[in-house]
């Protein structure tokens, strides 16, 4: 039986993390781990090099990705594991979320021009210092480093509160897939669907449908923004509906010095989780 503990939940530059897919894995081999989850947002472009680069150093790669749903009015994301990141329908599906999310940034940068704060996309992409490949996402995170740089606000903190975040000035939410939608879509690409940080929506209730509904196969359970209160909540609501608890940092790396949700490993699992999640596979 494999030994060590293992990561589920970190981003790449594949979508709004600050690190390259490469440096993740090793960020995790120096975090104490044996494994480590890649689950950018809406895309799979950083599992081909996470994976060769666990190779190269004896780190254990799980594919993965972090579907984006909404249901009732809020954004839910959903966790895919050991998708098939070839499969050629989920790779289309994929691309349609992703100009979705184009639309949802255009949508903002045009709400944030209307309140008087002149930026453009051309100059958040400008700010990544690099360029966007084919099938990388551009992000709120993004928006906000412009923000900042550009004086309009001090931090990734009060660009959301202010702007960016749910109740922000110039948030939208399109119309995106359901929950169940992207559950099915990852049990079609072979793999097994969790459902993220439920704690950021504040809604049990309504986790609790989702669950239900998508036939969630997993529950994150420990999560950077989860206190004590939230983990006893939803380790009860696993052992209810008979689901894998599964544990992620959510890492995204550091943006003007401080880290996004949590560091690579601060929130970890037993790998004897990653059993469970490919027996999950359906």
């Amino acid at each position: 039986m494999q030994q060590g503990y293992v990561d589920l939940h970190t981003h790449t530059t594949a979508s709004d993390g600050m690190q390259p897919p490469a440096e993740n894995v090793r960020l995790a081999r120096a975090a104490g781990l044996t494994a480590v989850a890649i689950t950018d947002h809406d895309t799979v472009a950083g599992i081909e090099e996470a994976i060769r680069e666990g190779e190269r150093i004896g780190m254990t790669v799980v594919p993965g990705v972090e579907i984006s749903t909404v249901l009732e009015g809020k954004d839910i994301h959903i966790l895919g594991y050991y998708i098939n990141d070839h499969d050629p329908i989920f790779l289309g599906r994929l691309a349609e979320l992703r100009a979705t999310r184009d639309r949802r940034n255009d949508m903002m940068i045009a709400k944030l021009q209307q309140l008087g704060i002149n930026i453009t996309m051309e100059e958040v992409i400008a700010n990544l210092g690099r360029p966007l490949a084919p099938d990388e996402t551009v992000g709120r995170p993004h928006i906000a480093d412009t923000l900042v740089l550009k004086g309009y606000v001090k931090d990734m903190a009060e660009a959301f509160d202010r702007y960016l975040g749910s109740s922000g000035a110039a948030y939208v939410s399109p119309p995106r897939i359901t929950p169940s939608t992207a559950a099915d879509w990852i049990r079609e690409a072979g793999g097994a669907p969790v459902i993220a940080h439920p704690g950021l929506y504040g809604d049990d209730e309504l986790v609790e449908q989702i669950i239900r509904e998508a036939r969630m196969a997993g529950i994150e359970v420990y999560h950077s923004d989860h206190g004590e209160a939230e983990e006893k909540r939803y380790l009860q609501l696993a052992e209810k509906y008979h689901l894998i608890v599964t544990a992620g940092s959510d890492f995204h790396g550091a943006r003007q010095g401080v880290v996004f949700h949590g560091e690579l490993g601060g929130r970890r699992i037993s790998v004897e989780v990653l059993a469970a999640l490919e027996q999950a596979r359906s």
